[in-house]
């Protein structure tokens, strides 16, 4: 008889998003007249660029005609694309990225799961906590964990708690640990990391032979010059950092689908018997048996985000939701509610009021306000007591958001 991966067994009942979906459904049934308003998951809802649609619709005319149609592409991506992320995200802020270093994918949530598949199974592992959920549901998955303990923590994976009294920041581990996964501008807190957050978790790498995941999704978001944009503006990164990026939340790719991985060659990690293997060779092995490539249309889109009018619409896209965040934000400090994020990122972090549980002010905000936003607890057991709210939406419909929660709450 066939058998299952028994690691899955371990997860919890549902994924947050998932368990979510599953009580506003329940409760737009029981409300049918109910105007809900969305601002738990980071989808983004403007329109994709001008010059990205003008760049995929030319790219489909060229697939109607044999001499410019494209089949199977380049597994890594064109070359074209990434020589210009090579060129505008890395070497223009001082990073020594090659192009054949950058691995195009069709999201940063796939490749922080895949990454791990060129990893060994004898690795201490560290996440921060509150934590992007994707990073400790794919170890489950991938059975590096034991199971999971009253507070959701899983047996095996190192804890870094992200609170206020650290400034929401990750605090390097005392004890040694392989793989750590950090993420900046971060999701969900919406705290950044200083140049000299992150050299001191490069140090600690490198002195201790780990490799840092590092995910950079929402490095758009950073208007603070003083903020890198990429961990490889830190010295020393290249010795022992892999990079996530995604072209989602700066140029509206949620649906569409493109992102990119950075495998330095020159990164290596140990093999059974002591050598030092490059990462780069393992991953591109993988990629080039499991991964067909973005589709030449959609790589024609993201590479439209590098022109002048792309860079500049993609400016203002990001523009947009930032002064969404600032709303929320304002908003909801003015109503008396402790708020952190929203400045160099497109997630508020809201302190739960009265002391209810993250579930019981999601159920609080859906029943009473009609809005939808994401229990801190879902991330972790120290985001109990706090609420993410997303930047993502309209502007007409985070006004009304907040104009409902702020009567609500400030009466």
């Amino acid at each position: 008889m066939a058998t299952i991966n028994d690691n899955y067994l371990k997860l919890k009942a549902g994924y947050l998003f998932p368990e979510i979906a599953r009580r506003v459904n329940a409760f737009a049934e029981a409300n049918p007249d109910a105007k809900i308003i969305r601002l738990g998951i980071g989808d983004v809802t403007e329109p994709l660029p001008e010059a990205c649609r003008t760049a995929m619709i030319k790219a489909v005319e060229e697939m109607g005609d044999r001499a410019t149609f494209k089949g199977y592409g380049p597994e890594q991506g064109y070359p074209w694309l990434r020589e210009k992320i090579a060129k505008h995200d890395f070497q223009a802020r001082g990073c020594e990225i090659d192009a054949s270093e950058i691995f195009i994918s069709d999201g940063s949530k796939c490749d922080t799961g895949n990454i791990l598949e060129i990893f060994g199974k004898n690795n201490t592992i560290a996440v921060t906590d509150p934590v992007y959920p994707v990073y400790v549901d794919t170890n489950v998955m991938a059975g590096n964990t034991g199971n999971a303990n009253d507070k959701g923590e899983f047996e095996g994976l190192v804890y870094l708690p992200i609170t206020a009294e650290n400034n929401f920041t990750a605090t390097i581990p005392s004890e040694k640990v392989d793989l750590i996964y950090l993420c900046f501008p971060n999701n969900p807190t919406g705290a950044v990391a200083s140049k000299e957050h992150l050299q001191a978790w490069v140090d600690y790498a490198r002195a201790n032979g780990s490799i840092i995941f590092f995910d950079a999704a929402y490095e758009a978001y950073i208007t603070d010059p003083e903020i890198p944009h990429s961990i490889y503006e830190i010295e020393g990164a290249r010795d022992c950092v892999i990079e996530f990026r995604s072209f989602s939340k700066n140029a509206g790719f949620t649906g569409t689908r493109c992102a990119l991985t950075v495998v330095p060659k020159n990164l290596t990690a140990k093999a059974a018997d002591g050598s030092d293997v490059e990462l780069w060779k393992l991953w591109n092995r993988r990629q080039s048996t499991k991964f067909n490539g973005v589709s030449y249309i959609v790589q024609r889109g993201a590479e439209a985000v590098y022109s002048q009018q792309g860079q500049a619409q993609t400016k203002a896209l990001i523009s947009f939701y930032l002064e969404n965040a600032k709303i929320i934000r304002e908003q909801l400090t003015a109503a008396g509610l402790a708020v952190y994020g929203g400045v160099n990122a497109p997630y508020v972090w809201v302190k739960t009021p009265n002391s209810l549980s993250s579930w019981d002010f999601f159920d609080k905000l859906l029943h009473s306000c009609n809005v939808v936003g994401t229990p801190g607890s879902g991330f972790g057991a120290a985001g109990e007591g706090y609420f993410r709210i997303s930047a993502f939406n309209s502007r007409e419909n985070v006004e009304e958001a907040m104009n409902r929660i702020t009567t609500r709450f400030s009466a």
